[in-house]
Formats: structure tokens, C-alpha cells, sequence
């Protein structure tokens, strides 16, 4: 019986030591995975990003058009497109999900059985190889909404594409607007009265009547969200109301709503990779890949404005060689150069490639180098063919928040933007997106310069 007890004594000291010795190995790992935890939701929750590698070319907008904001209105018969390529080359199992978020994309901590009826999750079955291609990979679509799943209540959403049905393993995210229209929206384009920005900038006046909703305290409940050329980088938002006359909204602030007008944007006609166009200045092909060349690009600010036809910045997967460019188009690496006026850096700034091509991300990705052997910025991107425009912005190093469009700024430049309106009842959880409007600055469209 001594025994047996003295044998319990040193199982329970021996337990005692093993407990007391694990403890800061096991808050060491519990602060890790916390920590792995937050970093992954904080990164998780940002739209328009692409985190794994191997995913290129992903485009998500209405069916048919491959410019125009994946808008969605709801209750009804609307399909967005969405197709990305996996450069792995196999097929895999992709799922796709949809989380609600308010007026700043930020997710909203309610249910998904809140705003969506039917299955929270859609596996994405249709894919096919690539043909023709060099480039080996595997191409997957889908029209979104499926028939399976319903979306009960406007507003902002991320469309997020995972692996395996697992929301861990994160592939990448896109926005999409739903919209309830109850605000009809009348807007148009005028030029700044204030000097310094009378010859450079575009203003943006409106009118909303709204219906259907609550407008006693409109200037805290309702709020607006402009877009130029579908970029969300240079969006203004928090404008208040000018005038509120029962449900009409007025907003003609002198000093709101300003947009640099900036300048008719680049071009890269890379619809055939074999007939090289006006900008590309040479290309190397090999058995697996192709180098394409762009001629060196100047600063523009100084150059007086011409229109001609573009894009506003985004680009169309086209092609004219083969049937459907989606699964047979090819990729290129493309070269672009820079060539500053004096052949040396920019002071205090950083340059960077810009467009859809790169969603407007200022990484390491997307920045230029100075060749100081060459005199000029360098960088490259992985294409798939299509007709692109682009542009370079320089970033101020201590403030990265002032950007400076290297093209100069002109009022008579042709530039389309979106009104996006948002009401949030007092006891509402989330923003509803209840009008969208849509102008373009120009309606002439000439050929020649002013």
C-alpha cells in the first residue's frame, strides 16, 4: 500500500513538472496560431486580390461585357461572368461564396443565411484545358449568380474563390454590387469654376430622388460612392448632401466631387502575338514562351491632349487567331520601359505599372525599376492576349497616399464614372445600395485635338 502510494506521489509531481514546463510552449503556440489567425482574416478581407500565384487573368463582370462593373440587380434575371486561369495546369476543385460588407468593404458579422438563400457555397464545374497555347494551363468559368443561390439584400459584396471547399485556402476575391434601385440618380460633368482646377480637373453634380425608404436624417443615413473609369484606388466618398428637399438630394458642392482629368490612356494591342502592332517594338519566341517588347513610353504631361478612342483603363481578352481566347489564347511576359526626360530617377518617388492589368496595386509587383544603365524604369507583366491600356503613376515615398498620374491633367478628357448610392436605416446591419448612376464626361467623342 506504501508503495503504491509513493508510485502516485511521483506520477502526480512528475505530472505536476510536465504541466508547469509545457506551459509556455503551449502559450507560445497559442499566440502563434492566434496570431496566424488574425494575420490571415485581416489579409483575407480585402477585395480585388489575387493570393495565389498561379492565378492569372481573372475577370469577373456582366455577361458580355467584359468593361462594365459586375453590377447586380437584385431580383433578377442578371448573370455576371466569371473566368480566371490556373497555371498549374490539372484540375482542382474551386468554390466560390459571397460575404456582405458595408459602405467601406469591410465584412459585416452576420449570418450568410441572412442574405443568401440556398447553398452559401458553389463548386465551380465548368473548366477546360488550354489549346493551341504554349502556355499550359487550365481555364475555369462560371455565371454567378447560380440558380442554387439567391441573394436577398443589396449591397456590397466580396466574391471569394477557395480550393476544395475550404474558405482557408483563399485563391482570390472580387467585388460585386447589388443593387435595390430606389434612388434615381441625374448627374452630369461640369468644369471647376476654382482656378487651379479649371483647365485640369472634371466635377461631378447630381441629384438623387429617393423612394422607398426613410429619408428623415438623410445626410447621416445615406451615402454616396463615385468612381471614375470603375477604379476604386482615386473613389471619393463621404459627400454630403448640398441641399435635402423632403426625398430629393442635391449635391453641387464647388468644392466636392473634383476628378483629375488626366489624359486619354496608353494602348498594347497584344490580340496576336505572331503580327506585332504599332507599340510593341520586338518579341522573342521560344518553343515554350514569349518575350514581348514595348517601345519605351515618355511622360506625356507635357504633350497637348488629343482624343482618340480608348478603354479608360481596363482591357478585353481577344484574339484574333483562334476561336475562343479564353481557353486558347496564350500569355506573353511583356517588357514595359519608362524613359524619364533626363535619364535619371524620379526624386522621392516611386514609379508604378497601372491599370486593370495590375487591379491597381502598388506592391513589389507592380513597381518599376531604374536601370541606370539604360536611363529608364523597367518592370514586366504576364499577359494573356487581349488589348490593354495603362498608365504610370508615380508614388511619393514619404506619403504614399499622393499619387501623381505621369500623363498630365486636361478637362476635355473622355472619362466615364459611376454614382453609387448607399442608404443605412437606424436599425439596418448592414448598407444597402439603393441607386446607381452612370455618365461619361464627353458625348462628341472627336477626332481631332481642341
Amino acid at each position: 500500500m506504501i508503495k503504491v502510494q509513493q508510485c502516485n506521489a511521483v506520477q502526480e509531481c512528475d505530472a505536476r513538472m510536465m504541466t508547469k514546463a509545457m506551459q509556455p510552449v503551449t502559450k507560445k503556440y497559442l499566440f502563434l496560431t492566434l496570431f496566424t489567425l488574425f494575420t490571415f482574416y485581416c489579409t483575407a478581407q480585402l477585395p480585388d486580390v489575387v493570393y495565389k500565384s498561379n492565378i492569372q487573368c481573372v475577370r469577373f463582370h456582366p455577361y458580355g461585357d467584359q468593361t462594365a462593373l459586375p453590377l447586380y440587380n437584385l431580383n433578377s434575371g442578371d448573370q455576371l461572368e466569371l473566368n480566371f486561369d490556373d497555371l498549374d495546369g490539372n484540375v482542382k476543385s474551386y468554390y466560390y461564396s459571397f460575404q456582405l460588407c458595408d459602405y467601406n468593404w469591410k465584412p459585416v458579422d452576420i449570418s450568410p443565411f441572412m442574405y443568401i438563400k440556398g447553398f452559401t457555397q458553389q463548386r465551380i464545374t465548368t473548366n477546360r484545358y488550354s489549346s493551341i497555347a504554349f502556355t499550359k494551363y487550365t481555364h475555369y468559368q462560371s455565371m454567378v449568380p447560380d440558380r442554387n443561390t439567391t441573394i436577398t439584400l443589396s449591397g456590397n459584396y466580396m466574391l471569394k474563390v477557395f480550393l476544395n471547399g475550404d474558405t482557408s485556402q483563399l485563391a482570390f476575391t472580387r467585388r460585386l454590387l447589388v443593387v435595390d434601385a430606389k434612388a434615381a440618380i441625374i448627374a452630369k460633368t461640369v468644369q471647376p469654376f476654382t482656378p487651379q482646377y479649371f483647365s485640369t480637373h472634371q466635377k461631378i453634380q447630381f441629384t438623387a430622388n429617393i423612394t422607398g425608404v426613410n429619408t428623415f436624417s438623410a445626410a447621416q443615413q445615406v451615402k454616396v460612392v463615385i468612381l471614375q473609369n470603375n477604379r476604386w484606388d482615386n473613389a471619393i466618398k463621404d459627400i454630403p448632401p448640398t441641399f435635402v428637399r423632403g426625398s430629393s438630394l442635391e449635391y453641387n458642392n464647388e468644392s466636392s466631387c473634383i476628378f483629375s482629368g488626366g489624359k486619354e490612356w496608353r494602348w498594347l494591342d497584344l490580340r496576336s502575338f505572331r503580327l506585332q502592332s504599332d507599340r510593341v517594338d520586338s518579341a522573342r519566341y521560344t518553343k515554350t514562351a514569349t518575350d514581348v517588347y514595348v517601345k519605351p513610353d515618355m511622360d506625356r504631361s507635357g504633350v497637348k491632349y488629343v482624343y482618340f478612342r480608348d478603354l479608360n483603363g481596363m482591357f478585353l481578352i481577344e484574339t484574333y487567331e483562334s476561336i475562343n481566347p479564353y481557353w486558347q489564347g496564350d500569355f506573353a511576359t511583356v517588357h514595359f520601359t519608362f524613359a524619364t526626360p533626363n535619364a535619371q530617377p524620379v526624386a522621392g518617388k516611386d514609379i508604378y505599372l497601372a491599370g486593370q492589368l495590375t487591379d491597381y496595386a502598388f506592391n513589389d509587383k507592380t513597381k518599376m525599376v531604374f536601370n541606370k544603365e539604360r536611363g529608364v524604369y523597367e518592370t514586366t507583366a504576364f499577359l494573356k492576349q487581349g488589348y490593354y491600356n495603362y498608365t504610370y503613376i508615380a508614388v511619393d515615398k514619404n506619403n504614399p497616399q499622393q499619387k501623381t498620374d505621369l500623363e498630365g491633367n486636361y478637362w476635355e478628357t473622355e472619362n466615364s464614372y459611376s454614382i453609387l448610392m448607399y442608404y443605412k436605416g437606424f436599425n439596418d446591419r448592414a448598407d444597402q445600395l439603393i441607386g446607381v448612376g452612370k455618365i461619361n464626361s464627353r458625348t462628341d467623342r472627336p477626332g481631332i485635338s481642341f
